[in-house]
């Protein structure tokens, strides 16, 4: 137990660390086989993998090891049993991963295999998915797919940053179809799998293979779609696809990291397609969400924090589910690996020199921060001038100030070198209404916010 719990840890900031793409192929299905002083024992499911991670991760590796208390001589990378993924003539892809048991199938011309598909995470349910204002409306129209899919909000596109949950969510959506709705034909699939998919195809002379795998779906999950920009055959196949399985009335749900229409080079013929049924803008967590998330995620360690610690932990990580676990990860795992109560003074002493992010932001921040986002000047913002496009970014800043810092409505005027503060007043006030209506608003403050926290 311990050692899967460090090795958690571990695979929790080295997802930070580098691209999702690359994590999922190195590391998402290697294991911590042995830990003690002198040697370290990873599982790894093949010799390529095995030969990457000596070659190009082992200093990470090492390194974080080294952070989570193991200071080993050497680190030996052991092939083990691989997961395996079925060919497209296989019908388990549908739903849940491949079972451990199930033989390699060779590739070949007739048979593609894939040992780099990924099914669906029996761990993502809308049981253990925590709701707050940010996200409850994705929330329910998920919930609403599971009682008719492919006759309400079809597709589905969910779009927001990096770590709040979209992946958890749409996954939620195949598990809950797979309980309740038997039979049902369910394919998660990320677009970076999807693209490989599609290369061997052409390679092996099996797209139509390829094609009649993809359109004999019930339902159709796809994470990650911004990856499908700028490849022109990838989208010709998935606007065919899409028209197929939308034509037949089943279920098409899609993630992204932004909306439909600030994906580049995305074909417009598919831009309005992902427009034609339900568009939501999933947030970062507020305050609130964030510290159930925390509780939520303890508890399914059998661990009980107390409110300082949750409230650490929330406060020092405002905008990533996905950092926030995996710095709750490190924590526990540190404890359990010397027996220690996970308590503030330990979080503060782990957690507080590692963070990148600033504990206290200073109004200058803000103001320089929106300045460059706007490439305006930051004596205009400052300055009298009320041009249009300096006006506006006065009122984010002003925004900004409100909402990070909670700072008192003169003192946001004194500031941005305003005199009066009912400007301050009415700035907040617009700005928080037209967020409400406006995505692109929203997506604005919150590249300011993840600029302000990176």
């Amino acid at each position: 137990m311990q050692k899967d719990s460090l090795w958690q840890a571990v695979l929790g900031e080295i997802e930070l660390s580098i691209s999702r793409g690359n994590f999922l192929t190195w590391f998402k299905n290697t294991e911590l086989l042995n830990a003690d002083d002198s040697t370290i024992i990873i599982g790894v499911p093949n010799v390529f993998i095995k030969q990457q991670l000596e070659r190009k991760y082992n200093p990470l590796i090492s390194s974080l090891l080294e952070k989570n208390g193991l200071s080993p001589k050497s680190i030996e990378y052991k092939i083990r049993s691989m997961n395996i993924k079925p060919s497209y003539d296989d019908p388990v892809v549908f739903g849940k991963a491949a079972s451990l048991e199930e033989e390699v199938p060779k590739l070949s011309g007739s048979s593609l295999a894939h040992s780099y598909r990924q099914g669906l995470n029996e761990r993502y349910t809308f049981d253990n998915f925590v709701v707050g204002a940010s996200n409850e409306l994705a929330f329910a129209a998920c919930q609403a797919i599971t009682q008719t899919p492919g006759k309400k909000y079809n597709p589905l596109f969910l779009y927001g940053g990096v770590g709040i949950g979209k992946t958890h969510l749409i996954q939620a959506v195949g598990n809950s179809l797979n309980e309740e709705k038997k039979g049902l034909r369910i394919l998660y699939i990320s677009t970076e799998q999807f693209v490989q998919e599609f290369v061997d195809a052409l390679r092996f002379r099996k797209t139509a293979d390829f094609a009649g795998f993809y359109r004999s779906a019930d339902v159709l999950i796809v994470d990650d779609i911004q990856f499908i920009a700028g490849k022109e055959k990838i989208q010709e196949e998935f606007f065919h696809t899409f028209n197929a399985l939308h034509q037949a009335n089943k279920q098409i749900i899609i993630s992204s990291d932004k909306p439909p229409k600030d994906i580049p080079t995305l074909e417009e013929r598919l831009r309005s397609r992902f427009n034609w049924g339900m568009s939501i803008d999933m947030q970062a967590p507020d305050f609130e969400t964030r510290c159930a998330i925390i509780q939520a995620k303890a508890l399914g360690h059998e661990v009980t924090l107390s409110t300082d610690v949750i409230e650490y932990l929330s406060n020092n990580i405002p905008t990533n589910i996905r950092e926030l676990e995996g710095a709750l990860n490190q924590l526990l795992a540190f404890c359990e690996m010397r027996s220690l109560e996970p308590s503030l003074a330990v979080a503060t002493s782990l957690l507080g020199t590692t963070k990148s992010r600033p504990k206290h932001l200073s109004a200058r921040q803000i103001i320089e921060r929106t300045s460059r986002h706007f490439q305006v000047p930051m004596d205009d913002i400052l300055g009298p001038k009320r041009d249009k496009d300096i006006v506006f970014p006065r009122q984010i800043a002003m925004y900004m100030l409100r909402s990070e810092l909670h700072l008192s409505f003169p003192k946001i005027a004194r500031e941005l070198g305003r005199k009066d503060h009912t400007t301050a007043i009415h700035s907040v006030e617009k700005i928080d209404k037209q967020s409400r209506l406006d995505p692109s608003l929203r997506q604005t403050i919150a590249d300011i916010k993840e600029r302000l926290y990176a």
